[in-house]
């Protein structure tokens, strides 16, 4: 493209130059000297200011598609460069509700302790989530991070549980967050060697291990909600049995055959 754009200006300068030639010679006489250098001097200045304009048309066009191309090649080259997205990590319990420091709600002088110690611990997960670059510990620690906030709204929604939960947040949690840092000094290192890759491949490990018992842990937080369950199941049959408004039968017949 670049050799067809250098020759527009040669060609609008000849035809010009022919253009204003042929319409000179209508008016004055080529077989004299005067009139044949004044043809000519015309036609040349003609063609001269009509070349000049086609090259800075020509230069204008060049630099606005080169201007064009580099924007299109920074471009591509952002997008290239843009990491890819990933899910983000679980917020705090202030921050899915919308509070600032100013405006926490306070539950009570058991809960908010735990409650202000749940959210510096999701913090700082969420910055380890943010530094470590494996996605595999990342997806673990994303994992631990929900875990540990169904944990921290579970003393909100049953104080009951505070003892099982400020054992959890005194040794499990505080080891957990202390191993996660030492993950991420070990990877910003740069450098592979023995030490160092079995001693990031233990906290991958311990990882998986932790998953479990957090998942263990929460579970066992709705023990007494399930036995208050069954005791309201209970309950309800038995009341239901007796106004003849189930149909289980035999309860009935028993509760009459004894009076």
């Amino acid at each position: 493209m670049g050799r067809r754009r250098r020759r527009r200006s040669p060609l609008s300068s000849i035809y010009s130059f022919l253009v204003t030639w042929l319409i000179l010679s209508a008016f004055f006489p080529l077989y004299r000297l005067w009139g044949l250098l004044l043809v000519g001097g015309v036609s040349a200045a003609a063609a001269y200011a009509i070349g000049k304009l086609a090259g800075q048309k020509e230069s204008a066009g060049t630099k606005k598609t080169a201007s064009r191309e580099q924007k299109a090649q920074n471009t591509t080259s952002a997008r290239n460069q843009a990491p890819a997205a990933e899910a983000e990590p679980p917020r705090t319990t202030s921050q899915r509700v919308g509070k600032t420091a100013a405006e926490k709600k306070s539950y009570g002088p058991e809960i908010d302790p735990i409650v202000e110690e749940g959210n510096k611990a999701l913090a700082e997960m969420g910055r380890l989530y943010m530094s470590i670059q494996d996605t595999e510990v990342r997806g673990k620690i994303n994992e631990i991070m929900r875990i540990t906030d169904k944990i921290v709204q579970d003393a909100i929604a049953d104080p009951s549980d505070i003892p099982q939960i400020k054992k959890f947040m005194n040794y499990y949690l505080p080891t957990t967050i202390k191993l996660l840092n030492s993950y991420d000094r070990m990877s910003a290192v740069g450098v592979e060697g023995e030490n160092l890759d079995k001693s990031m491949k233990n906290i991958n490990d311990m990882l998986d291990a932790a998953i479990v018992a957090y998942k263990k842990r929460l579970d066992s937080l709705f023990a007494n909600q399930a036995l208050d369950i069954e005791t309201d199941i209970d309950v309800m049959n038995t009341m239901l049995a007796r106004e003849g408004l189930t149909e289980n039968r035999d309860f009935v017949v028993q509760e009459s055959g004894g009076h």
